[in-house]
């Protein structure tokens, strides 16, 4: 599938509030050629509106939007060439998935011949395994289909981004799973500049080349998602992602500590067995490619991974301590920290 048009989107000390309600605040991020950049935060943390000011749907209170170099303040959503998948499926009900793929082609803007048309709405519709459905109407379609629908509509198009909103969702596990992938392809292929909003960071994880983490309407870390699983910058990223969750726990309570910090962070896999202090099993939970270990630690929860064969028991005593733990202030800012 052939694809030239990427663009490079810049938000310059972007703001946006809606009466007393702060949406974004004094944002800058730079979203370079190709990439597939994933917003992650809570509701609440600004993403869709970051994504709507991007596409003209809102106009910002203070800075801009570059795309390609260019300021599109000004520009409507049309002539910003921005593509957007929204989390409702926004399908023309009386129409075929043909003509439902076809409509965004059809624009009087967009001047695509008939047999470009055709050529598009099949090559989309085999790569969303679509193809059978093409004749349908789209209320003939499962959940699923309705949202390849959606999503191919955005690919038929050639835009300078795509912008989408937890298009993934409203899906069930099995689906979402084959859509994160289906969508890594697709982006892979295309080359295309794609900045996708969710709070899901499963979707984070695997889809993206960059993550952004939103809180309160604040870009407060931006990279690839290997850096901010690594290397956060507070309390907040570090539980952003990751399954299970970080540990925080108070710096003092390994006798092994010394750190100038408020609280550690240790993720499952920086718990080391074998020697340390005592901590109890209390729960076991086998998950076929790991077995994750519940323990009671001090009167703390703890999650940890379980090394392989899991020679623990439930109501054993097992000894643990600390492999690079990340540390934190009071504050929940990140800080230099060493177990002496």
């Amino acid at each position: 599938m052939e694809h030239c048009n990427v663009a490079e989107v810049e938000l310059k000390n972007l703001s946006k509030s809606f009466g007393d309600q702060v949406a974004v605040i004094d944002m800058n991020m730079t979203i370079d050629n190709g990439s597939f950049v994933v917003l992650l935060g809570p509701t609440g943390a600004g993403k869709t509106t970051t994504l709507r000011l991007i596409s003209g749907l809102e106009k910002a209170d203070a800075g801009n939007v570059l795309i390609d170099g260019r300021n599109v303040d000004i520009e409507t959503p049309a002539q910003r060439d921005v593509a957007m998948v929204f989390q409702q499926y926004s399908l023309y009900p009386h129409l075929s998935v043909k003509d439902n793929l076809a409509f965004p082609l059809r624009s009087p803007i967009l001047k695509t011949s008939k047999s470009e048309i055709e050529r598009k709405v099949t090559e989309v519709a085999e790569k969303l395994q679509i193809s059978h459905k093409l004749n349908n109407r789209a209320t003939e379609l499962s959940g699923g289909e309705m949202q390849r629908v959606s999503i191919g509509r955005a690919l038929v198009r050639d835009p300078a981004i795509y912008l989408m909103d937890e298009p993934l969702s409203s899906l069930d596990a099995r689906l979402r799973a084959d859509l994160r992938i289906e969508l890594k392809r697709i982006h892979s292929e295309l080359g295309s500049t794609l900045l996708y909003v969710t709070h899901d960071q499963i979707e984070a994880m695997t889809m993206a080349t960059h993550v952004g983490v939103l809180q309160d309407g604040k870009l407060v870390q931006f990279g690839s998602p290997r850096e901010i699983y690594e290397d956060p910058n507070s309390v907040y990223v570090a539980s952003r992602l990751g399954l299970p969750r970080i540990n925080i726990l108070p710096a003092d309570l390994f006798e092994s500590m010394a750190s100038n910090s408020g609280t550690i962070g240790l993720r499952p896999e920086h718990i080391a067995y074998g020697k340390g202090e005592p901590a109890t099993v209390k729960r076991v939970e086998q998950l076929g490619d790991q077995t994750r270990l519940h323990l009671d630690f001090k009167g703390h929860a703890i999650t940890a991974l379980s090394p392989d064969g899991n020679p623990f028991a439930v109501g054993s005593t097992v000894k643990i301590q600390p492999e690079n733990p990340l540390c934190f202030d009071d504050q929940g800012n990140r800080v230099a920290g060493s177990i002496a």
